[in-house]
């Protein structure tokens, strides 16, 4: 098993930025990749950016591109959302997840693990 836990969220203006972070702990050396989820009210969840866990390779949804970075901190056991250019669009609870599997990157389903979640709010 694996625990994910998200912290960082907040309330920031348009142009802002914020740092998620989900710190993973449990079978940690079992993963393959994690990724960053977000849902806005009355909508689906969608995905945000992916990152393999062992050898860095990075994917972003288009609308999120170049604004946000996803990083990792192995020493921590701990996966970052660095999110600039903020925008009232971006505004949701956003998740972490994480998977053993090398199946998939995008489709919230093939994820086996999630976080509680961490509300972003975007002000205009």
């Amino acid at each position: 098993q694996v625990q994910l836990v998200e912290s960082g969220g907040g309330l920031a203006q348009a142009g802002g930025s914020l740092r998620l972070s989900c710190a993973a702990s449990g079978r940690t050396n079992s993963l393959y990749k994690m990724g960053w989820f977000r849902q806005a009210p009355g909508k689906e969840r969608e995905f945000v950016a992916f990152m393999t866990w062992s050898v860095i390779n990075t994917y972003y949804a288009d609308s999120v591109k170049g604004r946000f970075t996803i990083s990792r901190d192995n020493a921590k056991n701990t996966v970052y959302l660095q999110m600039n250019g903020l925008k009232p669009e971006d505004t949701a609870v956003y998740y972490c997840a994480a998977d053993p599997r090398a199946r998939g990157a995008v489709s919230a389903s093939v994820y086996d693990y999630w976080g509680q979640g961490t509300q972003v709010t975007v002000s205009s």
